[in-house]
């Protein structure tokens, strides 16, 4: 029943609701090529969320075309669905976010590609933590997990799969108060990638799993646990210059600056929001990261060029 309901107006459906796409125009043929998902994700990793979304009712619609024609078309569709669905956490949507994700979970399974559902389950993720639903999401990042693990001999593209969702289900768990757990996965992640560092570095700009991506959700898992000083100290570890994308280091700068101001250093957390919009500048005005501005901004009114920034990006005086 879902697979025929996606498969029918259900993308189509998303698309219009997404950015007011006329029906006329979803129920045109926009056929989906592998550069167009290609191109999608560039956009996301660029930090450029503005051109992304403007170009996301048209691949949704090409997603649900090419969702017809197949499993590699599914996978295609997964591709976009996974994007529309990162999208909306970045811009405080969380309903549309399991609705995206949920899509792409259907597509995943429908293309028989166990990296494919990795990377929907992760999208899963973050929505159903949001409504509370941590343990489905870790239920979920198991059953892709499995189906990883299952494969003879993984290639790269399969580890660097495996270590992301345990680092996502690392992140999970700790937001679900459960601390051990959340250790045991993201130091299982940490092996894998070391793995992956004795594999040939080709494609390697296309992994996101690496030392400072674990460095980087470390900092995140600790200070979930309450554990801020253990938070701080991968903070200064972690190089994040060599996260590879504006979208990663954006990341890194947020969650620097959420426990920062944790440990009630408002200056040091400016500063790391300040490189956040170097990294990305659209990434400053999220819904999350206008809560963190305005947090600074409340506790240290005095800080120079805070008040500034925070009216730069949008956040209320």
């Amino acid at each position: 029943m879902e697979r025929r309901r996606l498969l029918g107006a259900g993308l189509g459906a998303l698309a219009v609701s997404w950015a007011g796409l006329s029906s006329a125009m979803a129920s045109q043929p926009h056929p989906l090529s592998s550069r167009d998902v290609a191109a999608a994700r560039q956009m996301f990793a660029m930090g450029d969320y503005s051109r992304l979304r403007s170009m996301l009712p048209v691949l949704l619609v090409g997603a649900q075309d090419a969702a017809a024609t197949g499993p590699v078309g599914a996978g295609r569709a997964t591709g976009v669905l996974v994007l529309a669905a990162q999208l909306a956490v970045k811009e405080g949507r969380v309903p549309a976010a399991g609705e995206f994700a949920r899509a792409a979970g259907a597509m995943a399974r429908r293309s028989g590609r166990p990296v494919l559902l990795a990377g929907a389950a992760r999208a899963a993720a973050t929505p159903l933590r949001r409504t509370g639903r941590g343990d489905e999401a870790l239920g979920l990042l198991a059953e892709a997990r499995t189906h990883l693990a299952g494969i003879a001999r993984p290639p790269a593209a399969v580890l660097d799969a495996a270590g992301m969702v345990d680092l996502t289900a690392a992140y999970t768990a700790a937001q679900a108060g459960q601390p051990s757990l959340a250790v045991e996965f993201a130091t299982q992640a940490e092996e894998t990638a070391a793995r992956l560092e004795c594999r040939p570095a080709t494609e390697a700009a296309r992994r996101e799993l690496s030392a400072a991506q674990c460095t980087l959700y470390r900092v995140g898992i600790h200070r979930e646990v309450g554990d801020v000083d253990t938070a701080l100290a991968y903070a200064t570890g972690l190089e994040t210059a060599v996260l590879p994308t504006a979208e990663r280091r954006a990341r890194a700068a947020t969650d620097i600056a959420r426990t920062l101001l944790a440990a009630d250093d408002v200056q040091g957390a400016f500063l790391r929001l300040r490189q956040l919009e170097e990294a990305a500048p659209q990434e400053a005005s999220r819904p999350s990261v206008r809560t963190l501005i305005a947090e600074a901004a409340v506790r240290r009114p005095d800080l120079p060029g805070l008040a500034e920034f925070a009216c730069r990006t949008g956040v209320p005086a």
